[in-house]
Formats: structure tokens, sequence, C-alpha cells
């Protein structure tokens, strides 16, 4: 990583961090700035921390963020080598709610300018508001999960959020078919040579 590229991540973090331009800022107690890769060839979008990443600082580690890693491990993907993880908005919603529109125009020029920092081969959207929020407002998760689509000029998967696979362990096949999928595409585009024992 060049120290030109560590400085400018640097500096957005500074910039995250330090943001008060909505009322999320009053409730929550963590900004999540993201985490993995700062060069990672896959980026994953989800929609907001949640109490558990807001107490203790880092995105995806409550249940669906293990049961996210228990997804990567099966691709051979971990977040410290293959994977950078943020979110549409960088602080909780109260109650978990799903951010309301101006939480989300506030917070998606962040999350834009790290795409382009980090510069991924590809993106993952994680359930239906980041695929709302990146590829547009007609999109559904039920239509499309498991396609690649277009966002930010690069090729990107939606697939089911782990919290709704939580709720619904019956989406759990057709997700992992969706896994299967990115991890031939990341050996086509990216590494010919990755290894994972069960894909």
């Amino acid at each position: 990583m060049s120290s030109s590229h560590t400085i400018q991540l640097d500096e957005l973090r500074k910039e995250i961090l330090r943001c008060r331009q909505c009322g999320l800022t009053r409730t929550r107690q963590h900004v999540i700035f993201g985490e993995g890769n700062e060069q990672a060839p896959i980026m994953v979008i989800g929609e907001a921390p949640g109490r558990d990443e807001d107490r203790e600082g880092r995105p995806f580690v409550g249940r669906s963020g293990q049961l996210f890693d228990k997804i990567c491990d099966a691709c051979g993907f971990t977040r410290q080598q293959h994977i950078f993880i943020s979110n549409i908005v960088k602080c909780r919603p109260p109650d978990n709610r799903t951010p309301t529109r101006q939480e989300t125009e506030v917070c998606l020029p962040w999350l834009i300018r790290q795409i382009e920092l980090i510069d991924p081969k590809m993106l993952i959207l994680l359930g239906a508001t980041a695929l709302r929020t990146m590829a547009g407002p007609n999109y559904r998760i039920t239509r499309v999960r498991g396609t690649w689509l277009k966002v930010c000029d690069r090729p990107a998967m939606p697939v089911y959020h782990p919290a709704a696979l939580l709720r619904n362990p019956a989406l759990k096949r057709e997700t992992w078919e969706d896994y299967k999928n990115i991890v031939a595409t990341y050996r086509e585009w990216v590494d010919r040579h990755h290894y994972s024992a069960h894909v």
C-alpha cells in the first residue's frame, strides 16, 4: 500500500469520525468506519451498524456478523486478506431501524469515497437497503439476488443479508449458491488459485 493511499484513507477516517451531519450522532456510541484489508479485492456493503457493532466499534460482530464470517470462511475469504466491510450509514439507527433517506444521503458520499480509495474488484451488497441505495430504488432483492449488476463501475452481487438468513433459514440454500458464484467469479477475475475446501 502506498503512503499516499494510507494517508488518504486515514484522512477519510478522521473526517467520518468527526461527522455530525445527522441526528444519529445523538444516539450512537461509535462511528463505524469499516474493517478489513484496505486494498481488498472484495468490498462488502451492509445497511447499518447494530447494537453489538455500536458497542464494540466494529462492523458485523453480532449474530449476523458471526454468520457472515462462517460463510466467508467456507468461501476461503478473510477480513484480513480478501474483504473490506462497510455500511450504507456509519452510525446505528435507534432500535436497529432502517436508515432514513436523509441519513443515507448524508452518509453515502463517505461510502463512495471509501470505494474509490479501496478500489475493490467487486462488491457484495448485503440485503435490500444496500441494494436499493447502491443500484436504485426499483431493485428488489428477491428478484436480483445472485445476479451481477454494475455499481460504481464495478460488478456487484446482491445477496440476502445474514439477518434474513437468521430469520428464515430456508434462504440459506440459495444464498450459498450465490456465494459459490462469487467464489467462481473471484477465481476468474482475481486469483485463479484461490482455495476453498467447499467450492
